[in-house]
């Protein structure tokens, strides 16, 4: 009985999780230029808010773990290899490199004003 309620929990939370993190994923991919894609030489935009749609339906209507776990691996391919060539195309890198010589970490140093 213990350990049905814990393995009902666990896989509640994983199911969450795999939810929240394709969800977020397709407001990314929702977010960035199509032509960006284009420049980064991956699939089209198009593509990725397809399959990044599928796997929020999936994670919210279906749960068989298979399919969800092959959402999650799609949900990984896009966060490890299509966010950051998107960001480094649409120049969306933050501010590493960039920025005066006297920048700490925590900001510019004004030498102790």
């Amino acid at each position: 009985m213990l350990r049905a309620g814990f393995d009902f929990t666990l896989w509640l939370v994983l199911d969450l999780v795999f939810l929240v993190t394709a969800v977020t994923a397709l407001v990314m991919a929702a977010f960035a230029r199509d032509d960006a894609y284009r420049a980064a030489e991956k699939q089209t935009k198009s593509f990725w808010l397809i399959i990044l749609g599928i796997t929020v339906a999936v994670n919210m209507f279906i749960s068989v773990l298979f399919l969800s776990i092959a959402g999650l691996i799609a949900t990984i391919v896009f966060f490890v290899d299509v966010r950051p060539a998107l960001k480094q195309v649409s120049g969306g890198g933050g501010r590493r490199g960039k920025g005066s010589s006297s920048d700490g970490p925590y900001g510019p140093y004004n030498g102790g004003r």
